[in-house]
């Protein structure tokens, strides 16, 4: 005889959420960092200034990226509330309506009107706000908004790749700190791009070239800006 084993599947939308803000933070943090240092120091300015500039960018930036991230998740997070709190109200007014409403969901997926209609049943008995949530809004324990993880996850992982070309600034040569800093960042968005990819189990080459393609244009704008800038004054 056959015996099955029970086993704990884990699967990659789980990370769906912290994984986003921390890829979008650490790439942002070396783009507009290394950006920044680039820029300034196209613009013929010392390695003193260069370094004001940077650290007042990561900063900045993670300020930004935080407040950002909160407000954004939190207006998600206020919408959840709303529509469960409508649909708590319409449970506790027309549940019949309700339970017919949720079989039409499972008769337009394939069940059949009988199956659809005790499934229901089921699931309202147990949970019926959880039903509802799950299977007519979309919302799950998984896919929830979490504004102050999303907030956090941001700043913190902003201000670790935004020390990244920091760093390389200050231990670099005047004379070749734009090109150790762009080729240094390049790099580490590659790295970041293949591993944010690999986590989530996307292709990583075609996400490194991405994101690398995309660093080096802003980089290389950045730099023409600046040295126009220089030039000027």
């Amino acid at each position: 005889m056959t015996r099955l084993k029970l086993h704990d599947e884990r699967h990659r939308v789980t990370r769906v959420g912290w994984l986003r803000a921390a890829v979008l933070g650490a790439n942002d943090g070396i783009v507009s960092t290394a950006s920044l240092i680039v820029g300034v120091a196209a613009a013929s300015a010392d390695r003193s200034e260069v370094l004001v500039a940077g650290v007042a960018g990561l900063v900045a930036g993670a300020m930004s990226m935080a407040a950002g991230e909160y407000v954004s998740v939190s207006s998600q997070s206020d919408t959840e509330s709303a529509d469960l709190t409508r649909e708590r109200g319409e449970l506790a007014t027309q549940p019949d309506a309700e339970r017919e409403e949720l079989a039409g969901l499972y008769r337009s997926r394939g069940l059949d009107a009988e199956t659809a209609r005790k499934t229901a049943e089921q699931l309202m008995a147990h949970d019926a706000l959880g039903a509802h949530a799950r299977d007519e809004l979309g919302i799950s324990e998984v896919t929830a908004a979490r504004p102050i993880q999303a907030a956090f996850t941001s700043a913190a992982t902003f201000t670790a790749g935004a020390g990244a070309p920091l760093a390389l600034a200050a231990i670099t040569p005047a004379d070749s700190l734009a090109v150790v800093v762009s080729a240094g960042s390049l790099v580490g968005l590659a790295l970041l791009g293949a591993v944010g990819a690999q986590a989530g189990g996307a292709p990583p080459l075609k996400a490194a070239i991405r994101v690398t393609f995309w660093g080096a244009l802003a980089m290389a704008l950045t730099a023409g800006i600046g040295a126009l800038v220089g030039a000027a004054v």
